[in-house]
C-alpha cells in the first residue's frame, strides 16, 4: 500500500487558513513553471483524501479538495451518520469518529498511490496515532499575523527527517518523512 501525507500549503508564519477558515491568500501569489510542474508531481501520487467534512456534510464547490481536480475517492470525518455524496465523478464518504478506519479505508482506494491528508485537525490526530508517512508543504512568502495553524496545538514532539527541499519565485517546497 502506498504511504500516507499530510499535504498542505502555509504561510511562512505557519498558518493554513486566515481566521476565517478561507483559503484565498493562497492564490495571490503567481506561482513559478517549476512550481507547477512539483504541484503536478504530487497530484499524480494521490489515490485518495481524508479530510474533514463540513457542519452541512454537504460538498459545496469551495470545498472540494483540490478544487475538484483529482478524481480520487474521498473520506470525511464527521460525528453523526450521513450518505456517501457523488458529485462530478468523485465518491465522498462520511465516517463517523474513527480517523484510523477512515485512512483504512483510503489507503485500500489508494492502492500504491498515496493518501493526501487535508486540514489541521485531521493532521494532527493523524500525526498523534503514528499514521503519518510523510509532510509535504508549500511554504508562502507571507505572513498572515493569525489564523488557522497545521501544527499548533500538537501537544508532542515529532521528529522528521527532510526527504526533498526545492524554492523557486514563489514557493519554498518542503517534503519530510516521519522518523519512527
Amino acid at each position: 500500500m502506498g504511504q500516507v501525507m499530510i499535504h498542505a500549503t502555509v504561510t511562512l508564519d505557519g498558518f493554513m487558513a486566515d481566521t476565517e477558515g478561507g483559503v484565498d491568500w493562497m492564490f495571490d501569489v503567481e506561482a513559478a513553471d517549476e512550481d507547477s510542474a512539483v504541484m503536478t508531481k504530487i497530484w499524480e501520487e494521490i489515490g485518495a483524501v481524508v479530510g474533514g467534512a463540513n457542519k452541512t456534510q454537504t460538498i459545496d464547490e469551495g470545498e472540494l479538495p483540490y478544487g475538484g481536480m483529482l478524481k480520487v475517492p474521498v473520506y470525511l470525518m464527521t460525528h453523526s451518520e450521513h450518505e456517501s455524496v457523488e458529485k462530478d465523478g468523485t465518491t465522498y464518504t462520511f465516517v463517523v469518529d474513527d480517523i484510523k478506519q477512515a485512512v483504512d479505508a483510503a489507503k485500500q482506494a489508494a492502492g500504491d498511490k498515496t493518501v493526501s491528508l487535508l486540514g489541521g485537525s485531521i493532521s494532527r490526530q493523524c500525526l498523534t496515532l503514528g499514521l503519518v508517512d510523510e509532510i509535504q508543504l508549500h511554504v508562502l512568502p507571507m505572513l498572515l499575523g493569525d489564523g488557522i495553524s497545521l501544527f499548533g496545538g500538537l501537544g508532542e514532539r515529532i521528529n522528521l527527517e527532510r526527504a526533498e527541499t526545492a524554492a523557486y519565485a514563489s514557493e519554498t517546497h518542503l517534503r519530510f518523512r516521519v522518523v519512527r
